[in-house]
């Protein structure tokens, strides 16, 4: 992560190792993350689904998304800053902590890594079809929306407070840790009422090979407007504006 803020396209990062080396790591943390969250809802929805026992599942699925993401960041954070996310991309590109260019990268690697998690679980499950994302029932639009704007508010809080405020000082090391809690809490506070999403990468590859879209564009502006407003917001409210350094005056204006 930039210590600084800076807008900048990034054009000298284009075909530089250390870029291309972080998009990698993007892809395949991302592509980790969708496989292990995904097939924790196949296996419960389709292997061992049994009657009244969702609320166990839940805690489950939340634990296995938890699992993941601290596994996935605490992989790639020495890399690309482990976004794993293009929500948290996008909240860090506003906050002048990404390169455009940079940020392009990271949104191609995280929605391949998505999809190739989403046709390797469709190929070793046998052809089960991912399920995705999707409001349950008397949820509606909007109120998935504001949902999924709350819950990614949160996740991009946490990354900006642990993981790239530039005096964040020692609780950087636990910044994994903390991302995956607070991912495995709003599961199980929001997974009831549409699943949780958070993350439009996490969506979007098991909608593509499982072909359901029914309100998926809920799965992309509700994270992005929650991780942009928590972005926004840390980034020029909560880190202190650093003052000028003092100039001294001449010996003669004493």
């Amino acid at each position: 992560m930039a210590t600084t803020r800076r807008y900048e396209f990034g054009t000298n990062e284009s075909s530089h190792p250390d870029s291309i080396r972080a998009t990698i790591a993007e892809f395949i943390s991302t592509c980790i993350f969708v496989f292990v969250g995904e097939g924790s809802v196949l296996a419960l929805n389709q292997i061992y689904k049994e009657p009244g026992s969702s609320a166990s599942e839940l805690v489950v699925i939340a634990v296995a998304h938890a699992f993941a993401l601290f596994a996935a960041i605490a992989a790639s954070a020495h890399v690309s800053g482990g976004h794993v996310n293009p929500a948290v991309t996008f909240g860090a590109l506003l906050g002048g902590r990404i390169s455009v260019l940079k940020a392009i990268y990271y949104w191609i690697a995280q929605i391949l890594g998505s999809i190739v998690a989403a046709l390797l679980l469709r190929l070793v499950t046998n052809n089960m079809r991912p399920e995705g994302f999707s409001l349950s029932v008397g949820v509606g639009a909007v109120h998935g929306l504001i949902l999924e704007i709350g819950l990614t508010f949160g996740l991009m809080y946490t990354v900006y407070a642990t993981a790239m405020d530039p005096k964040r000082g020692t609780v950087s090391t636990i910044a994994p840790l903390a991302i995956g809690l607070v991912v495995g809490a709003n599961i199980l506070a929001g997974g009831p009422f549409d699943g949780a999403c958070m993350n439009p990468a996490r969506a979007f590859g098991p909608a593509l090979v499982g072909w359901r879209w029914q309100n998926h564009w809920i799965f992309w502006v509700g994270p992005l407007l929650g991780a942009a407003l928590a972005a926004v917001l840390y980034e020029f409210v909560v880190i202190p504006i650093e003052p000028p350094p003092h100039q001294p005056l001449p010996a003669e204006e004493y």
